[in-house]
């Protein structure tokens, strides 16, 4: 798992926080300096935060959990989209949809509107609609493709969310506080850090800042997602070396049913002399 380093956060320009007027006091710890009255971040401490939400991530993805990653800010749609299908995680880059965690079984609801479509396509059902009825439906499953097409495999509440921006996810936030699911997220000047799990300090509107950050927590992911599957092969591997163990015992009892039967032979042996004399 590599983090990456001092210079590399400076290029990607994470260390630019937002003018000084805007900044939220909690956000303090995390400000290095103000230049030309906007903060600058403390990038030692983004390595060290990025670090950290890099180790988590890797933990839960090795366990088989989910992670939501939440942006649905226009530079951080199609990073988040690419970096979350690479590992097979789910996102939200549309607008949140209200209640998607507090009221999931109405949100799984819709999903599985959207299969019973897909599966009226398939068996011929779609095709015997008129063109009014088909035209509504196909609306229908686009509407819900756009909003929930990128959670469809989500079964279950997420174990984790991952956000950029928590001021304009902030409903997101407030659901993964209610519920108490960890939230990782891309925290920036103007922001309250208080209700983040795993705050990593860092400009939150260049796309370069975001990727470069994302790149980091996904590639520790994968990771982890290697090492589960690496385990998986060994376990079975392992099982088979103690089912054989059982096959020494079972000759050595053969063994000894061989030595409990030497002593029956002896006596026959013994007679033989007496029946010459």
């Amino acid at each position: 798992m590599s983090t990456p380093t001092f210079d590399q956060l400076l290029e990607a320009g994470c260390h630019f926080g937002h003018l000084k007027r805007k900044w939220n006091p909690a956000m303090a710890p995390y400000i290095f300096m103000e230049r030309n009255g906007i903060h600058i971040i403390d990038l030692y401490k983004t390595a060290a935060k990025v670090d950290e939400a890099a180790a988590a991530l890797k933990s839960i993805a090795k366990s088989g959990k989910k992670v939501l990653f939440v942006a649905t800010k226009k530079q951080a749609k199609q990073v988040v989209a690419d970096k979350a299908s690479s590992i097979n995680m789910p996102y939200v880059i549309e607008r949140w949809p209200g209640g998607m965690l507090t009221n999931f079984p109405t949100i799984r609801k819709a999903v599985k509107k959207m299969a019973s479509i897909d599966k009226m396509t398939k068996d011929g059902t779609f095709d015997n609609l008129s063109k009014r009825e088909k035209l509504q439906i196909s609306r229908q499953r686009a509407k819900l493709e756009k909003t929930l097409g990128s959670i469809a495999d989500l079964n279950r509440l997420p174990s984790a969310l991952f956000v950029v921006d928590v001021l304009k996810e902030r409903i997101a936030v407030a659901e993964a506080n209610r519920l108490g699911i960890p939230v990782f997220a891309m925290v920036d000047t103007n922001s309250d850090p208080t209700n983040i799990d795993f705050v990593i300090p860092a400009n939150d509107d260049a796309s370069k800042s975001i990727e470069i950050i994302l790149d980091t927590v996904v590639k520790a992911m994968a990771e982890g997602l290697e090492e589960r599957k690496a385990e998986k092969v060994d376990a079975p591997a392992a099982e088979g070396d103690e089912e054989g163990a059982p096959a020494k015992g079972g000759r050595r009892r053969v063994n000894r049913r061989n030595e409990e039967a030497a002593p029956a032979e002896a006596p026959a042996a013994e007679e033989a002399p007496a029946a010459e004399a």
